[in-house]
């Protein structure tokens, strides 16, 4: 039930970010809020915060307990989803398995913000992970497959900075 919840969540994250480009820029539904809050709603899981940052204005909250009511939404067929991407190797522009995608990071519960990646390794030992930014990934779909590139090499990758992941965490 976790993993279908956090599968959920992160794929309405990841539709939300710029992990992928567009045609056309996307437009708010005629019901949507377009102004910040000015005040937290009665019962709000969590004060504003406190310095430049903004009031939570939308997505995922941490709290520990839920107060807000739930809302759905009318979402149309995604094209990707996090279970889609989760799991799936990274190749570069030569066609080379330079990693695999592991995990996404959620800035905010609601913007997509790194992309986890294991690199190296061999059968689980010895990898480490890395995060890529979402708009560094290229989707390409072909004869109904999904295949994520990088314009990269595997000792790039291996190079980068490293990314202290636990996945029961």
């Amino acid at each position: 039930m976790k993993t279908l919840l956090a599968t959920t969540l992160a794929a309405a994250a990841l539709l939300a970010g710029p992990a992928l480009a567009q045609d056309k820029a996307a437009q708010p539904p005629a019901n949507a809020q377009t102004t910040p809050m000015k005040t937290s709603p009665a019962g709000a899981a969590m004060p504003a915060p406190a310095g430049n940052m903004s009031a939570n204005t939308g997505g995922m909250t941490m709290a520990d307990t839920a107060t807000a009511k739930i809302k759905f939404v009318t979402a149309k067929p995604a094209e990707v989803t996090s279970s889609r991407l989760v799991g799936k190797n990274l190749y570069n522009n030569k066609n080379e398995t330079v990693g695999e995608i592991e995990d996404l990071v959620i800035d905010n519960g609601k913007t997509v913000t790194g992309v986890v990646v294991s690199v190296g390794g061999f059968l689980g030992m010895g990898e480490r992970y890395v995060v890529v930014d979402p708009s560094s990934i290229f989707l390409h779909k072909a004869d109904g497959k999904l295949k994520a590139m990088v314009d990269t090499d595997k000792d790039a990758l291996k190079n980068a900075p490293e990314y202290k992941y636990n996945r029961n965490t």
